[in-house]
């Protein structure tokens, strides 16, 4: 029996790792298939506080992991097959381990971002390709710059990236866009913001140094073309990473998990989420760490059997 397992290792779920683990609470750390989170295929991270020259991404991960360890957090590698919520304690069934059980779950599984598939795009993520304009934009600075997408987070990625690049070309497969009026007419009206529509991504054309650009094929000629960037930005959404919680935990119209606003509290008390799993806005290292102090702090308070209610039925109203 645990008293606290947290199922996911970003940002969010190393930091509430630290403050239970501080707290005596020897929580159990399940790590994913990506232990340490998105933060782990990024390169230099140069907005998390407290590092003016900026840090590694892997580096940021392994340090917060390593100062779990050292308050008592024991790790344990595995994926989730399925939880049970129903009553306590807690059920979580791991691969290769069986069911472990837990008085509290923090669930920090955070959200995939999606990807086009096409050659060279994975292997040139943190090289070139990314899916985080906030993030990365700064290195991309006097350069040319290429963003996929239609929907709003695509027009609000390249708005932002024209403060950096030299040019932003905007791709989508289809004539129109799905983004609202507001969020077009916003891209449009800037004049840095080129269109490349009706045109479908091919490849991701590689340099020695990174990228040269993005293939893409002309739907209208039938024409292949090579849009030349430094920079190609996928911003076609992200999947929460929810599934295997099988309905049991509410859930947005995306899959995201629905917190009580200024809690980290679920629907089921005793299961909390934190980070990017139910963060739909910001999605950064920073406010995902936040979120994790703050699960620990709640699970900490419901332990001791104080403040933590079942507020599911809020839900629906």
């Amino acid at each position: 029996m645990h008293k606290s397992i947290i199922i996911g290792t970003g940002p969010a779920g190393l930091t509430a790792a630290i403050y239970l683990a501080r707290a005596n609470m020897n929580p159990l750390i399940i790590e994913g298939m990506e232990p340490g989170g998105q933060l782990t295929t990024t390169t230099e991270v140069e907005n998390f506080p407290g590092f003016p020259q900026g840090i590694m991404g892997p580096e940021l991960m392994d340090n917060m992991r390593k100062q779990a360890e050292r308050f008592g957090a024991e790790f344990k590698s595995g994926w989730v097959e399925s939880v049970d919520f129903s009553k306590r304690p807690f059920k979580v069934k791991v691969e290769g381990m069986g069911e472990l059980e837990a008085e509290t779950v923090i669930i920090s599984t955070g959200a995939s971002a999606r990807y086009l598939g096409i050659p060279g795009e994975q292997d040139n993520v943190g090289r070139g390709v990314s899916t985080c304009a906030t993030c990365d934009g700064f290195f991309f600075r006097g350069k040319k710059i290429v963003v996929v997408g239609g929907g709003d987070s695509a027009m609000e990625e390249a708005s932002f990236l024209t403060r950096f690049g030299s040019s932003v070309t905007l791709v989508h497969r289809r004539e129109e866009l799905r983004a609202s009026k507001i969020m077009q007419d916003r891209a449009r009206s800037n004049e840095k913001v080129l269109w490349a529509l009706n045109r479908t991504p091919l490849e991701v054309v590689p340099s020695e140094n990174g990228v040269k650009g993005l293939k893409v094929l002309n739907n209208e000629s039938g024409q292949e073309e090579i849009i030349e960037a430094d920079g190609v930005f996928i911003a076609i959404g992200h999947t929460p990473n929810t599934g295997f919680l099988n309905g049991q935990i509410t859930t947005d119209a995306n899959g995201y998990i629905m917190v009580k606003p200024g809690t980290s509290e679920t629907n089921i008390p005793g299961v909390f989420a934190c980070g990017d799993v139910q963060d739909t806005r910001y999605r950064q290292a920073i406010t995902a760490a936040g979120s994790g102090c703050m699960a620990a702090m709640d699970c900490e308070k419901f332990l001791e059997g104080s403040a933590v209610h079942d507020w599911s039925e809020s839900l629906d109203k």
